[in-house]
């Protein structure tokens, strides 16, 4: 049975710094799977951003270190204490890793809607069939609509606003409730910290956050 949840006691981080790109020599297609990285100098907890070529499945996503050791690691399962399972994915050809500090609280949101986007569907009708058929083609990209309370000196949206402004990757870290569930992502920021409301109402500003490719989710 599922456990139920709230939107409350939720903290959300952005990426502040993300540390030069460590090479990946290798990506084991297994249970778990083992990245094999020379003198990479992470340890077990690190969040990291991946670029990889060939086994396009980790590409633009953000993963958690464990069972590292001096030359490999692997990127942890939900559940912790192993790493995914990549027997199916791709065949990898090359990477980068780069570690991720989360140094930047947004603090100031009041809502969040989620999109998941859904897939496009390729339409595989032939001229024998007396029926419509089409199979999944590629997944629309997520994203998250806020609404803040507008303050143009919070912290928190001056760096998305900076981030907005830069057209620029970030990664994101949600946890819901101390000790509790995690999502984290890489996506663009759009934020112009324009203010809206009503009258005699709440001074509001909006941000969206499209995902640069799937979330990744631990279970604390």
């Amino acid at each position: 049975m599922a456990t139920p949840r709230k939107w409350s006691n939720v903290a959300v981080a952005m990426q502040s710094a993300l540390a030069a790109a460590k090479t990946i020599s290798g990506i084991t297609k297994a249970a778990p799977g083992v990245v094999s990285s020379t003198a990479h100098g992470y340890a077990n907890g690190d969040f990291l951003y991946l670029e990889v070529q060939g086994m396009y499945q980790l590409n633009g996503r953000v993963f958690r270190v464990c069972n590292q050791a001096t030359d490999s690691f692997q990127l942890e399962d939900v559940s912790g204490g192993t790493g995914i399972d990549t027997s199916a994915y791709d065949t990898f050809s090359s990477g980068t890793a780069k570690k991720i500090t989360f140094g930047t609280t947004i603090s100031s949101a009041t809502t969040v809607n989620s999109n998941d986007g859904g897939f496009d569907f390729i339409d595989t009708t032939t001229i024998h069939g007396n029926a419509r058929s089409q199979i999944p083609g590629l997944p629309s990209a997520s994203s998250y609509d806020m609404d803040h309370i507008w303050d143009p000196t919070d912290t928190g949206q001056a760096a998305m606003k900076s981030a907005s402004e830069a057209q620029a990757v970030r990664a994101f870290k949600f946890t819901f409730g101390t000790g509790g569930a995690i999502m984290v992502f890489a996506g663009y920021v759009g934020f112009n910290n324009a203010p809206g409301g009503q009258a005699q109402g709440l001074i509001t500003c909006k941000s969206v956050i499209t995902s640069n490719g799937f979330p990744t989710y631990y279970s604390a």
